[in-house]
């Protein structure tokens, strides 16, 4: 396995910003981080990267322990903040052949990662004259120039238009498929189409480690009706797949379905059985997001 974090708790004087934190990341893993703000997340991506040290606990990157072989550990990580950290007066080439100095790599591989990014019409350019999708992208650079095993990216989507973020999002998913990626974001959408498995927290524990895939089963359709007559809660019981009937205004129900199959054919059949006419009919899935509104509140 790549990532193996083991029961970390973290402390700032009397807060406790993680409490006995564990979970296990493996190689081509692209894992979603969420939680609410305040949860952890940062702090348990500084504490995986060797940034700060944990009060409590292990971490193993890659078979080497973070908290003593620091750097060996990090030599094998590549990190972006959530706020990247960038010298906006120097030249994007520049500040990528600075960084390939530091890990001794060969200024023919720093082309190699401008055009792996997508960052070669932008290279002669100084970065304080980027738009912050091209900033992102030198900030991934800098992560990718030494050929990391593992990923550690915080917010790396965060204020983006939406043509940047679904050129970075792209750009992630493709390196992801050879190396380990720890993703933190706030955005719901960018775990469903760029993760493989969700790892939540909140309030510094965690609270759900699933594949994407099993939430997407465990899915919950929601069907909201209004009906040209009053009914009974009990007619509904004829209806398959029904897990609740909710009346929550005179004629209109909202009906909870534990399927994923499209229950409005069976809805409609309902209705002509029992002589009612549809007056309204509204349908939407339980999602990753109202799942982590649920999970978090």
């Amino acid at each position: 396995m790549s990532i193996e974090v083991k029961n970390i708790t973290k402390l700032y004087g009397e807060q406790q910003a993680l409490n006995n934190v564990s979970f296990t990341i493996n190689k081509g893993e692209i894992v979603g981080f969420l939680g609410p703000n305040g949860a952890g997340k940062s702090t348990m991506m500084k504490i995986i990267t060797g940034y700060i040290d944990a009060s409590e606990g292990a971490v193993i990157v890659n078979n080497f322990d973070i908290f003593i072989d620091k750097i060996a550990a990090q030599k094998s990580i590549g990190y972006l903040p959530e706020h990247n950290p960038l010298y906006l007066d120097m030249y994007v080439r520049e500040y990528l052949q600075f960084n390939a100095e530091i890990h001794k790599i060969a200024k023919v591989e720093v082309e190699n990662c401008i055009q792996k990014v997508g960052l070669t019409p932008e290279a002669h350019k100084k970065i304080n004259q980027l738009s912050k999708g091209y900033r992102q992208r030198v900030g991934l650079a800098a992560a990718l120039l030494h050929n990391p095993e593992v990923l550690i990216l915080d917010e790396p989507t965060t204020g983006l238009d939406p043509n940047q973020l679904l050129e970075v999002r792209n750009l992630i998913k493709e390196v992801g498929k050879d190396k380990t990626v720890l993703f933190s974001t706030h955005i719901m959408q960018e775990v469903e189409a760029i993760c493989n498995r969700v790892i939540v927290i909140n309030k510094g524990q965690l609270i759900v480690d699933k594949k994407l895939s099993d939430f997407k089963e465990n899915e919950e359709q929601i069907i909201e009706v209004e009906f040209d007559f009053k009914i009974e809660k009990r007619f509904f019981e004829s209806i398959p797949y029904l897990k609740s009937a909710d009346n929550f205004h005179d004629t209109s129900w909202v009906l909870t379905f534990s399927t994923t199959i499209d229950m409005r054919s069976k809805v409609f059949d309902f209705a002509h059985d029992n002589g009612l006419k549809i007056l309204q009919l509204n349908t939407k899935n339980k999602n990753l997001e109202s799942l982590f509104r649920a999970l978090t509140t």
